[in-house]
């Protein structure tokens, strides 16, 4: 993976996160040299879940309150079925996830993340990927699917599920490496 030394992460997340989808990138990302912070509603712990039951708590580093995307590099959305669904509920996590994307920051989601990428309006004429079980709801927003480990399209990083996450990973530090990404109108 690409040294991203001296950058910033922030992993939007909150209860009933996919384990692995936010440990991994958390735990690679921090290896390869950045600053990654755990980003989400409430001051804390998040629990999250690994594959069939509750998982483990993951500290919170920043609230939503408190973490602006001007001061990060990208932005990481993991998956699993009940944290995306409960942010993208939240008008403060939708604000955040535009704001990456108005920024031409990398924004990187797996799983059922792409849900937050439909309700904030980033999906539409894009190439992604996502859990084959929301293929449908990506589709029906406009997102271009594709059924691959990882997909990119001008800073946006998707990938499928846990078996992805190398990909994920190493995709998103070469990102981050490119810098500012032009953005077009879909």
């Amino acid at each position: 993976m690409q040294d991203i030394s001296g950058k910033r992460v922030a992993i939007l997340a909150t209860h009933g996160f996919e384990q692995s989808e936010l440990e991994v990138p958390r735990d690679r990302l921090r290896a390869a040299g950045a600053e990654v912070h755990v980003v989400s509603l409430e001051r804390g712990e998040i629990k999250g879940w690994d594959k069939k039951d509750w998982g483990r708590p993951v500290p919170v580093d920043k609230t939503l309150t408190e973490a602006r995307a001007e001061d990060y590099d990208a932005l990481v959305l993991p998956g699993g079925q009940i944290n995306p669904d409960l942010l993208r509920v939240e008008p403060a996590a939708l604000d955040f996830v535009k704001a990456f994307w108005s920024g031409s920051k990398v924004v990187a989601a797996i799983c059922h993340a792409p849900w937050l990428l439909i309700e904030a309006g980033i999906i539409r004429g894009r190439k992604v990927t996502s859990y084959r079980s929301i293929r449908t709801d990506v589709i029906n927003a406009g997102g271009k699917w594709e059924d691959s480990e990882v997909v990119t399209d001008q800073g946006l990083v998707t990938s499928r599920n846990p078996g992805d996450l190398d990909a994920f990973c190493a995709k998103i530090a070469e990102e981050i490496t490119e810098g500012r990404h032009q953005r077009r109108a879909a």
